[in-house]
């Protein structure tokens, strides 16, 4: 079991999967909802924020290029201060960055500013997924998966949240009182449960893991290759997920119903992923998480295949409903995955690098996808080019299974520890 330094004797001997544990968990949540409104807002203000800089589509688009680019960078960033000085710096260092940068962009005088200023949005939120999952899985032993998981889901929360009050606020007060506000209203809410989570956590927020067990999982790699794989893995996924997420808007804009259309069935597909989620954490607590992506992978290629053979308004509603319930749990998976094989003093540099993966893997797919529809007049190949994607992340996690040892563990507590 993971304990924390001699600054706080009265926390020392914390209980793993305790009350405790779980109301950590419930602030972690609260964090990552509140840190997501960058990966959100860029996308209802593009046309607005277009419109009054007098730019092209592309030029105005480079905000949300921006912003993924800083959220993968940032992973890597925060990750290493969260493992060096603990998760609170982390997210407190991001706390301040989102505050300054989404007011700057309320203040931005050229699309080049407010791009530039979204790219330091992407980065902050970084701060409140990969390291805020490396920390949560800290707090557990029994329901390790599960809480990773639940950690994940705050994106998703935020993205059922945060479009529809971002709308609301432009519409009734501009894109730049909208910006301000939610860069005033982000930095007190997220300090306020920051501040709780230090309390939940105690005075001392860096952890020793002097007593930490060895990984449960031997997949005979080091940990540096180990790494890499899981990054390509994790490229070769989420090249094949972005097909739908991205283009789904696009593609029944085409198909002739309308772009609102598109719209639900994303927000439908994100709906299901936090259920998604939720359930692939706990299927990981039960099997293990290379068990648990590779079913993940083989579901969401199976839901890629459909997008191929059918296309009447009902059958892409329903689609993209199992899209969303198939793909949720994968990317939280990698975090469990390293969790489980890699050293727990690593665990936030090693997922932040990963989940970095995966969003070049993001933005990448979804940059393909277009060539190729534009390439090809159509989404068939665009959607073929994502099975065969989908097809290397199943391989590359069948040979990670044949190489998985098993190691038998027992923590203070008389359970498989890691």
């Amino acid at each position: 079991m993971d304990t924390y330094s001699q600054y706080s004797p009265r926390y020392a001997q914390f209980i793993p999967d305790s009350r405790r544990a779980w109301l950590r968990l419930a602030v972690a949540v609260v964090i990552g909802s509140l840190g997501s409104v960058g990966m959100w807002s860029v996308v209802v203000v593009l046309p607005v924020v277009q419109t009054d800089f007098g730019a092209t589509r592309g030029t105005a688009s480079l905000a949300f290029t921006m912003v993924m680019l800083g959220f993968g960078i940032g992973q890597v960033v925060t990750g290493k201060i969260s493992d060096r000085y603990g998760i609170v710096a982390a997210i407190g260092v991001g706390i301040g960055i989102l505050g300054l940068g989404y007011v700057g962009a309320g203040y931005a005088p050229s699309i080049w500013a407010f791009n530039l200023l979204h790219f330091a949005i992407g980065l902050s939120s970084a701060a409140t997924f990969g390291p805020l999952m490396a920390e949560a899985s800290h707090w557990f032993e029994r329901y390790r998966g599960l809480a990773v998981t639940i950690a994940a889901s705050g994106n998703y929360v935020g993205g059922t949240i945060w479009p529809p009050l971002v709308n609301f606020g432009m519409q009734s007060f501009g894109w730049r009182s909208t910006h301000i506000a939610i860069g005033i209203f982000t930095a007190v809410a997220m300090t306020l449960a920051l501040v709780a989570l230090r309390l939940l956590m105690g005075a001392a927020v860096r952890r020793s893991h002097a007593n930490a067990a060895p990984p449960r999982v031997d997949l005979r790699l080091s940990t540096n290759a180990l790494t890499a794989v899981l990054a390509l893995a994790s490229i070769s996924c989420c090249v094949a997920m972005s097909m739908p997420q991205v283009h789904i808007v696009a593609y029944c804009g085409d198909l002739g119903y309308g772009v609102a259309r598109g719209a639900e069935m994303l927000s439908l597909m994100l709906g299901f992923g936090i259920i998604s989620r939720i359930g692939s954490g706990y299927l990981a607590d039960k099997i293990g998480g290379l068990r648990t992506l590779l079913i993940g992978s083989i579901a969401q290629g199976a839901a890629l295949l459909f997008y191929l053979f059918f296309d009447s308004l009902t059958s892409l509603y329903i689609i993209s409903a199992m899209f969303g319930l198939f793909q949720g749990g994968i990317v939280p998976s990698y975090a469990i995955i390293v969790r489980e094989a890699m050293p727990a003093s690593e665990a936030a540099t090693r997922i932040g690098i990963v989940i970095f993966a995966s969003v070049f893997g993001m933005s990448f797919g979804g940059w393909i996808s277009g060539v190729i529809f534009d390439a090809t007049g159509s989404y068939a190949a665009a959607f073929a080019n994502g099975l065969a994607w989908n097809l290397l992340n199943v391989s590359i996690v069948l040979l990670l299974l044949m190489r998985a040892r098993q190691r038998r563990l027992t923590s203070p507590l008389g359970r498989s520890a890691g």
